[in-house]
């Protein structure tokens, strides 16, 4: 799991892996997302990172393994994350606009509270994964295993979860509007608590 090492300033984040400082805090916050993208492209695996609180623009992250990493309040435009194995990451509080994740093994995640739009997660194993709290919008997990997966509270829009797995899936509280779970087995999902 990443080093929580403080920020320098004292504001109570943690610094970016090589840095002594938090995205905030970097002198150029630019420089600091392109640093670590080109960390993660000379690397397969990739380990222990704290990348929090950086945009990243058109980057290919994609054919990497990621374990305990931390994206948290990190931005994602247009990248990609295809056939990716992560396990034990943060991405909590993040925004993701036009990102691919699809051919995916994503297990014990963290996206609560996070924005996620125009985001395709098809043919994908996304099991345990936390969504609580998130805003998903015109988005695809189409022909994918969310398996034991939480989206509680979470508002979900114009998404597909056609032929998903949706076992022990929770949709607890979360508002949903134009939503299709044709050919998915939404009896074994949890929808509501039982009294």
């Amino acid at each position: 799991m990443f080093k929580v090492i403080p920020c320098a300033a004292g504001c109570g984040h943690t610094a970016l892996s090589g840095s002594t400082t938090c995205a905030v805090h970097a002198a150029d916050p630019g420089k600091e997302a392109a640093r670590i993208a080109a960390y993660i492209h000379d690397r397969k695996i990739i380990k222990d990172l704290n990348a929090a609180g950086l945009r990243f623009e058109s980057v290919d992250f994609s054919h990497r393994h990621f374990y305990g990493c931390n994206f948290i309040r990190s931005e994602f435009s247009m990248c990609l994350f295809t056939e990716n194995l992560v396990r034990m990451s943060f991405f909590d509080f993040g925004i993701f606009t036009n990102c691919d994740f699809s051919k995916s093994d994503l297990q014990f995640l963290s996206f609560a509270g996070s924005t996620l739009r125009n985001c395709t997660f098809e043919n994908s194993e996304l099991v345990n994964i936390n969504y609580g709290g998130a805003v998903i919008s015109d988005c695809t997990f189409n022909y994918s295993n969310l398996y034991n997966s939480r989206f509680i509270d979470s508002v979900i829009e114009l998404t597909d979860f056609i032929d998903c797995n949706v076992k022990k899936t929770y949709f607890i509280k979360s508002k949903q509007e134009g939503i299709s779970f044709k050919s998915s087995n939404t009896a074994e999902a949890v929808f509501e608590l039982e009294e």
